[in-house]
């Protein structure tokens, strides 16, 4: 009878994973910036995060007009979670992202970061896909300096899946410089039933994400603290 040895099936394992997910595609693709876990309630959305990780992340501020506001952790340079609930204090109208429907914490989008957002609208128009126009951003931090950005967003991000592209201001640090450290992000993927057309997507966008088959469509994350790894969908 044929025996395999156990590392024969871990390396099996393993090319087929790498097959599944594009050769030469990075754990976590180059233009990742950040990614907003959902959740109903910010201080039970940071807890969430603590309990797995070990790490606490802090207050970033509200979005004054979206009806959210926001908590940060620093997942490594020019990389970040932000954990985004519904703000208390302004009108459950101005909510945008319905966020307080959202019962258990869940990834619902992330953002590629780019230098000039201009050049992206120009490939993104030569290649014949729609998006919405430039929307400016801003948010005041605890220590009262103001975060400027643009943001531009696909007219269909396939639920969330696609990023939406942001260029931070020339005069505002990146949220991760001084969000709460010590975590790190080991994975970052795309899942979809319709995992070919989402590639073909991903690659029409330049984007270096991998992306998975999966029954459901969704955003696959894993990131470690001193505490443990946590997994989202968790």
């Amino acid at each position: 009878m044929l025996r395999i040895s156990r590392r024969s099936v871990l390396a099996l394992a393993g090319a087929l994973a790498l097959r599944a997910r594009g050769a030469g595609t990075p754990s976590v693709p180059e233009m990742f910036d950040h990614m907003l876990l959902g959740c109903g309630d910010l201080d039970k959305g940071i807890e969430f995060v603590e309990r797995r990780t070990g790490i606490r992340a802090a207050p970033g501020g509200v979005h004054p007009g979206r009806g959210s506001r926001n908590a940060l952790l620093s997942l490594g340079e020019r990389r970040y979670l932000e954990i985004i609930a519904p703000d208390p204090a302004q009108p459950r109208s101005a909510d945008v992202r319905q966020l307080y429907r959202i019962e258990s914490p869940r990834l619902i989008g992330w953002a590629a970061h780019v230098d000039d957002l201009d050049a992206v609208m120009q490939k993104l128009s030569a290649a014949n896909v729609a998006f919405e126009p430039v929307r400016p951003g801003s948010r005041k931090r605890p220590s009262g300096q103001m975060l400027r950005w643009r943001a531009l967003s696909l007219r269909d991000d396939q639920g969330g899946l696609l990023p939406f592209f942001i260029e931070w201001g020339k005069d505002s640090p990146h949220p991760s410089t001084d969000a709460p450290a010590g975590a790190r992000l080991d994975r970052f993927e795309l899942a979809s039933p319709e995992a070919g057309d989402l590639r073909a997507m991903v690659s029409r966008l330049g984007l270096d994400a991998g992306v998975a088959s999966a029954p459901k469509a969704a955003l696959r994350a894993a990131l470690t603290g001193p505490k443990g790894t946590l997994s989202l969908p968790a």
